[in-house]
């Protein structure tokens, strides 16, 4: 008898907890990075096809970025980057596990919050810390997420070669806007 009451305990635990956990997604997050400098052409490129999940119960947030999927203004540049520098075919993704600091749904609404998100970015096999200072605000089911945060390329062990080094920032400068709708 003692058994099935703590069973009966656990399962409406489990029940409660889940029914609490608030999921939201998008397939199709933006994010642009960019690395020009001044007298030089353009070094920039998006992606509009991010996956990404917000959990409001915890604050946990991960994204996930296929490198193919960024554009740029110039193809030759799409296709150096692709092969040359992050390795498409064998690094294909990009992606990002983390929290936003000391989160509260309950304090969110249609104006916007600054809040910090911490976590993990993994880019071309290497596995870096990273803070960023982000807007969040909440419209009926859908949650925006957006800001910014910059990377060096040589802490991911991406390379540029000498000849063109004068060419590309030393900090790449990536944004990144989320709507995020309830599963």
């Amino acid at each position: 008898m003692m058994k099935n009451k703590l069973s009966l305990i656990t399962l409406f635990l489990l029940v409660a907890v889940s029914s609490n956990a608030q999921k939201y997604i998008t397939k199709s997050g933006n994010v642009k990075f960019e690395a020009s400098v001044p007298s030089f052409e353009e070094v920039a490129a998006e992606s509009k096809s991010t996956s990404a999940v917000f959990e409001t119960s915890t604050g946990d947030f991960a994204a996930l970025t296929l490198m193919k999927g960024f554009r740029f203004k110039v193809a030759l540049m799409e296709e150096h980057f692709n092969e040359n520098y992050v390795e498409s075919d064998k690094y294909p993704k990009a992606s990002f596990k983390g929290k936003i600091e000391d989160f509260d749904a309950s304090q969110i609404t249609a104006a916007e919050k600054t809040v910090t998100i911490t976590g993990d970015l993994t880019l071309h096999g290497k596995t870096k810390r990273v803070s960023s200072t982000a807007k969040i605000s909440k419209s009926g089911t859908t949650f925006k997420i957006t800001g910014s945060f910059s990377v060096k390329p040589e802490d991911f062990g991406i390379e540029i070669p000498k000849i063109v080094s004068k060419k590309v920032a030393d900090k790449v400068a990536v944004d990144y806007n989320f709507l995020l709708n309830k599963q």
